[in-house]
């Protein structure tokens, strides 16, 4: 299979957490007799700094061009002062908006070897957990109206959030259609109880589980959902939820797995065409030191394997590779947790990986 990845490396360690994904994609490349082309296009800072905007055209068109894209990180303190739609992370939701990516899947999955790293007790984490975080990508508070006006109390700012039935819908049947190949259980997030798009989701959502008898469906209000994920994280196989309420949860979920450097995501759309990046920014105060954690970025590859192109089979090797470099007792700086052992860099995990596979 002759394949075109675009490479977003960005900001920060982007660029060493790309290149590590790469070398993982060439070396399955080899053994399963695939080709991989890569391709490098500009965005967030470096892009701003080389061509005044966080998000080239010519960006847009690779990315349309390829068969799916790697995103490293953007951002930093060096364009801090930038109004907000000069900002890297402006570019973050023009490029998924450009290409359509709607549904952002977040797996947050404790590592047995890591049990040690998480901040949960072990008789809570049990025989660790693995949810699926579906995020609403392109609605919501993030892609509503905003601005500022003359309220009671002078000047104020206003965002708004704003869903429809069809976006709830599209969001709500990836998340079910995902929960039939897992555990059957989907647990759809919510403010109903005040909000009013909320209630719609909700209403929606309900009406959406009526085609899936086969899965087990629930809502729970979001305050809940985030008492109850470092409660009880195991009750969870699926959980659906709005954009902004997806962003917040996942992070949360990403610190009960022992470090935000471990947790992948994909965003997909109406075609096999993804995106597939690392949950975690672009750590610029770490940026050229070989001490970035690559294995968010490499899983991630891994969910490319598997969700654009049907190459479960390559996917499963790459996870079976970092659990085994991880029970090796391998580690860098951000999971060593109170190993005796030293950490090792970027490059050192990468080559383990690799040579694991």
């Amino acid at each position: 299979m002759d394949l075109n990845i675009a490479l977003l490396k960005g900001d920060g360690i982007g660029p060493e957490i790309i290149d590590s994904a790469v070398e993982v994609l060439e070396r399955v490349g080899s053994l399963y007799g695939h080709k991989f082309t890569f391709t490098p296009y500009l965005i967030g800072g470096i892009a701003i700094d080389e061509t005044g905007e966080p998000l080239p055209q010519a960006t847009v068109d690779g990315c349309l061009a390829s068969d799916s894209v790697l995103l490293g990180a953007v951002g930093g303190p060096k364009w801090d002062d930038l109004p907000g739609d000069k900002r890297p992370e402006k570019a973050l939701l023009g490029i998924r908006y450009a290409l359509g990516l709607y549904t952002n899947l977040r797996p947050a999955k404790l590592f047995p070897a890591l049990k040690g790293a998480s901040p949960l007790r072990e008789d809570i984490v049990g025989a660790c957990f693995d949810i699926m975080i579906v995020r609403e990508l392109t609605g919501g508070i993030y892609f509503g109206d905003r601005g500022y006006r003359q309220g009671k109390y002078g000047e104020e700012a206003f965002d708004t959030e704003a869903y429809s039935v069809k976006e709830i819908e599209r969001i709500g049947k990836a998340a079910f259609d995902i929960a039939r190949k897992r555990g059957k259980r989907v647990t759809s997030i919510d403010k109903a109880n005040v909000l009013e798009t909320s209630r719609l989701w909700r209403k929606t959502m309900q009406a959406l589980a009526e085609q899936y008898p086969d899965v087990e469906y629930r809502d729970m209000l979001v305050d809940n959902a985030a008492m109850q994920l470092v409660r009880d994280p195991k009750q969870f196989d699926v959980i659906v939820t709005s954009n902004m309420f997806g962003d917040i949860l996942s992070d949360e979920a990403s610190q009960i797995t022992g470090s935000i450097g471990m947790l992948a995501s994909a965003s997909l759309g109406d075609t096999t065409r993804g995106m597939y990046e690392p949950i975690h920014g672009s750590a610029p105060d770490i940026a050229g030191q070989d001490k970035a954690n690559p294995i968010a970025t490499v899983l991630s590859a891994a969910m490319m394997l598997r969700y654009s192109f049907g190459l479960s089979a390559e996917a499963d090797s790459i996870e079976r590779a970092v659990d085994s470099v991880l029970t090796s007792g391998a580690r860098t700086a951000d999971i060593l947790g109170s190993s005796a052992l030293p950490p090792v860099g970027c490059r050192a995990m990468t080559e383990q990986i690799v040579s694991a596979l």
